[in-house]
């Protein structure tokens, strides 16, 4: 028993070790990341600004922002310091897509990097979770369709993300990920941005 628990406690440290030292060399070439995701080689998949709350109301209507929860004055702020980290990493024009919800939208614009098209296949699924496995598969159609020749990045919400990534973003966090030929995805940085 007592040799086991000292494998086991072992094995964590390695573990620990291993993490830090693949945290660390990619700290160390953070440049790395920006320049694939310039080439369209990782793509960018950023979490709402700063929306208080959570869901919507029961109201909800997607062609009325009035019936949503939207980002506050902390979120839009939020959203133009992201675009400007954006800039500042040489990211001045993107392909952006986003969810249609008013949020997502208004996330996406007030980056302020390139036209802004609706994806309804990044839209939440939050009030109804039954529609996460067909909206995931479409999704995952159209990434493996997309290509990106420059930056992408793909303004949506904490469910798509997480479904997706695997990730529980905050407001306005970004994941840098790769969509693998096989359809795998694998989750190269977090940003966050806040």
């Amino acid at each position: 028993m007592r040799r086991l628990k000292i494998m086991l406690q072992a094995s964590v440290i390695q573990m620990v070790l291993t993490l830090f030292v693949a945290s660390t060399a990619f700290a160390n070439d953070e440049s790395g990341i920006w320049a694939d995701v310039a080439a369209g080689k990782s793509l960018i998949i950023l979490r709402h600004a700063l929306a208080p709350g959570t869901g919507d109301p029961t109201n909800f209507d997607i062609n009325q922002c009035s019936t949503q929860r939207n980002l506050s004055n902390t979120g839009i702020e939020q959203a133009t310091r992201i675009g400007a980290m954006f800039k500042s990493n040489g990211i001045n024009q993107a392909s952006v897509y986003t969810s249609q919800w008013c949020r997502c939208v208004d996330t996406a614009n007030t980056m302020n990097i390139g036209s802004v098209q609706e994806l309804p296949e990044l839209n939440s699924f939050f009030a109804e979770p039954e529609k996460k496995p067909a909206q995931m598969q479409a999704l995952a159609e159209w990434l493996a369709e997309l290509e990106a020749e420059g930056p992408v990045i793909l303004v949506t919400h904490q469910v798509v993300i997480s479904a997706l990534t695997g990730v529980y973003p905050t407001s306005g966090e970004a994941v840098v990920f790769k969509h693998k030929t096989d359809g795998s995805i694998e989750v190269m940085h977090r940003i966050v941005t806040d």
